[in-house]
């Protein structure tokens, strides 16, 4: 009860700032309908409640089968094992990804069916799998991280050429949505999992972060490839008009039992393959079997409580604001209010309490969590500036935004410490987790909805690939500063 009461306190100073901002809007330049703002509270309530338990949920259940799950699969030390089981393993936890079950069906929303939500999860999950596999065999084989992230961003700039504006956008989001509540923790903890069987300490640390960086570039990649292979081009799309929901119960009745059958079967594949793995391998105690059950319960609560909160309660609200100030003659008050929505979601988001937690503690304490959180507030609430820029602004396109942004991002990996190569780049797939997919998401494609000469399809989408790319930049001059910081303290070999 007492851990309980600690995550809601770490999870309300989380989830109020962004509360607080929607009223004061509310109140001042952008009033809503009274249902809006009610359903707003409630859901607010609901995200308090659901990421407290999901969190501990992670804690006792989803982390400790990761770890266990890596260090067997690390064991058999057979190439063909630890590629099978990375490629089963990515498929199954990405296909269950909350945010990119919501990711997929704005995208078949904003196209009118022409990109089905079944199509862009399989795509996504096939490219996700091929690249968790590598990047197990990378820990396994100590290949550099940064080598193999220069490597596939290579790829991915070739790719970008024959891609078209509108699956440019997407191939982007689909790398931040994947990153989500669900997979994050279980990447991590694999990742954790194979590294420490390594018996150098320093190589361990380092190869812990990183598999979440590797395995987004496999959305983007994936989502390249079926547009070049397709042909499709040339799209365009809008929001649909609707009347909003005078009821406030009834929205959160209608999402609860779909949310809650798409977390159970999310949550079902690691549940039948730690049994396997239980069975074949693991031999835990009952004691130890029985906590990790209660573990995964709690995730399953915690993360239906959590998504019916941010669905029926948060996303009509972001579209409801991004439209309103975005009609307003002032354009500048759609830029401070992005800027400052990005340096409050970023709070609330499940997966990057996860790993700021791991980072403090994989480091011992020495890069302490609130440094790490304040450095992702100012790369997200510059990403979402920045794409409501492009937004009012028709010439300005996402690779203006992307190219100089990723060239820098892989440039850095070569003189940032490898440690914090690692972090940024897991960093950059985290801070684009549910509230991102849904709220600012709903806020930017509001803003294009109200903008003329803005295309919801092209402009709405892409925000999502920013908050993913900022990041990349702002842990790793983090890095950079603690490089300084443990040179003149005569530390430079720990990192």
């Amino acid at each position: 009860m007492n851990v309980l009461i600690e995550k809601i306190k770490e999870v309300v100073y989380a989830v109020l700032p962004i509360t607080i901002i929607v009223l004061i809007l509310n109140f001042t330049i952008t009033p809503l309908e009274t249902p809006l703002i009610v359903r707003f509270i409630l859901g607010a309530i609901l995200i308090i409640i659901g990421l407290a338990i999901f969190l501990i949920g992670v804690d006792i259940g989803i982390t400790p089968i990761g770890q266990t799950m890596g260090k067997a699969i690390a064991k058999s030390n057979k190439l063909w094992i630890v590629a099978i089981a990375g490629l089963l393993l990515g498929f199954f936890i990405s296909i269950a990804e909350p945010d990119l079950h919501i990711l997929a069906g704005q995208i078949e929303l904003v196209t009118s069916g022409v990109i089905s939500k079944t199509l862009i999860v399989v795509v996504v999950s096939i490219g996700i799998a091929a690249l968790i596999a590598i990047g197990l065999i990378r820990i396994v084989y100590n290949f550099p991280l940064y080598k193999l992230l220069s490597i596939l961003y290579f790829v991915i700039l070739i790719l970008a050429i024959f891609t078209s504006p509108e699956f440019l956008a997407i191939s982007f989001d689909a790398s931040g949505a994947t990153t989500g509540a669900l997979t994050v923790p279980f990447i991590l903890a694999l990742a954790l999992g194979v590294s420490l069987l390594k018996k150098d300490s320093k190589a361990s640390e380092k190869d812990s972060f990183g598999l979440v960086a590797i395995a987004s570039t496999g959305a983007i990649i994936s989502v390249m490839i079926m547009n070049i292979i397709s042909g499709t081009d040339e799209m365009s799309g809008s929001l649909e008009q609707h009347e909003v929901s005078q009821s406030i119960i009834s929205p959160f009745l209608y999402k609860l039992p779909i949310i809650a059958q798409e977390i159970f079967i999310a949550l079902m594949p690691i549940l039948i393959a730690f049994l396997i793995f239980q069975k074949i391998s693991f031999k835990m105690s009952k004691k130890s079997v029985k906590k990790i059950l209660m573990g995964l319960l709690f995730t399953f609560l915690g993360l239906v409580l959590f998504l019916v909160g941010v669905n029926a309660g948060f996303m009509d609200v972001g579209a409801a604001v991004g439209f309103n100030i975005a009609s307003l003659d002032n354009k500048a008050y759609v830029i401070i209010v992005g800027f400052i929505l990005g340096l409050v979601t970023i709070l609330a988001e499940p997966a990057v309490h996860v790993l700021t937690h791991q980072i403090e503690d994989v480091t011992s304490g020495y890069v302490k969590r609130k440094v790490v959180i304040f450095s992702l507030s100012i790369g997200v609430g510059l990403a979402i500036a920045l794409s409501v820029i492009r937004v009012l602004v028709p010439e300005l396109q996402l690779w203006h935004y992307l190219l100089p942004g990723y060239v820098i991002a892989v440039a850095m990996t070569y003189f940032v410490p490898k440690l914090f190569v690692g972090i940024a780049f897991d960093s950059g797939g985290v801070a684009s987790g549910p509230m991102t997919a849904t709220f600012v998401l709903a806020f930017v494609q509001g803003a294009a909805e109200a903008v003329e000469g803005a295309n919801v399809l092209v402009d709405g989408f892409g925000m999502i690939a920013m908050v993913a790319l900022t990041p990349l930049i702002a842990l790793q001059v983090l890095g950079l500063v603690f490089k300084l910081k443990s040179k003149k303290e005569g530390l430079e070999n720990d990192f």
